[in-house]
């Protein structure tokens, strides 16, 4: 299945003789993965996906459409098991944190809920940091939210991990497809990674909001916190 699709994807990249190296995604992609595994695990930091990125030229607008006609072709072609878990009221706090009501035995209990496998700005990392809460903001709304767990069940902070859902959409892709967050991988909360990955894939390649070469985010928000505590 992985292989026809693959060659369904060249096929509609290259049909048109599209003369554009950047233009493959999948084979991009697969570069990306590969350089991954050879380098014994280690992901590309922030530093080297932007250099990457400014290096690279904005694809033409075709180009575009069809790479995101490919990208929702793959998304649709992919079974994604129900989430489940408590569905809480939430507030935002910042483009990876919440606080939440309605978790456990005591539903008045203000929690603290970090956003697993993403690394949003600082909130003192202007703009993009209240930018980042802004857009979380905008997804979370005044409706429920379902926190789902992985392995790991809080960080060092004591905040609870969750994967956020709302009316099917995984927040914590959103928040990184858009452009407003990294992907950040963890050891042993690994379910969605993949999806993450390549939504931040698709976001640099857009130069959508930290990844916009206009006005591209210069420190990861982790170096940004250790040069300003």
């Amino acid at each position: 299945m992985k292989i026809r699709m693959n060659r369904l994807l060249q096929k509609l990249l290259w049909g048109g003789r599209l003369a554009c190296p950047r233009l493959d995604f999948m084979e991009k992609f697969n570069r990306h993965l590969q350089h991954r595994n050879s380098s014994n695990g280690r992901m590309p930091t922030p530093q080297e996906l932007w250099q990457k990125s400014h290096r690279s030229r904005t694809p033409p607008p075709l180009a575009i459409l069809l790479t995101l006609c490919c990208l929702l072709l793959v998304s649709a072609c992919q079974k994604v098991p129900k989430p489940t878990g408590p569905t809480v009221q939430a507030e935002v706090v910042s483009g990876q944190t919440l606080e939440v009501t309605g978790v456990g035995d005591q539903p008045t209990l203000i929690q603290r809920v970090r956003l697993i496998g993403i690394e949003a700005p600082d909130l003192k990392q202007r703009p993009w940091g209240p930018e980042a809460k802004k857009r979380l903001e905008e997804l979370v709304g005044k409706e429920p939210v379902l926190l789902e767990s992985d392995v790991e069940t809080k960080d060092s902070f004591d905040r609870k991990l969750a994967y956020v859902w709302k009316n099917g959409v995984l927040l914590n892709e959103q928040m990184v497809a858009q452009g407003w967050a990294l992907f950040q991988p963890r050891s042993q909360t690994n379910k969605y990674d993949e999806r993450l990955e390549q939504a931040q894939e698709w976001a640099r390649l857009m130069g959508l909001g930290i990844w916009n070469p206009e006005k591209p985010m210069r420190q990861s928000p982790s170096e940004f916190r250790r040069q300003n505590r």
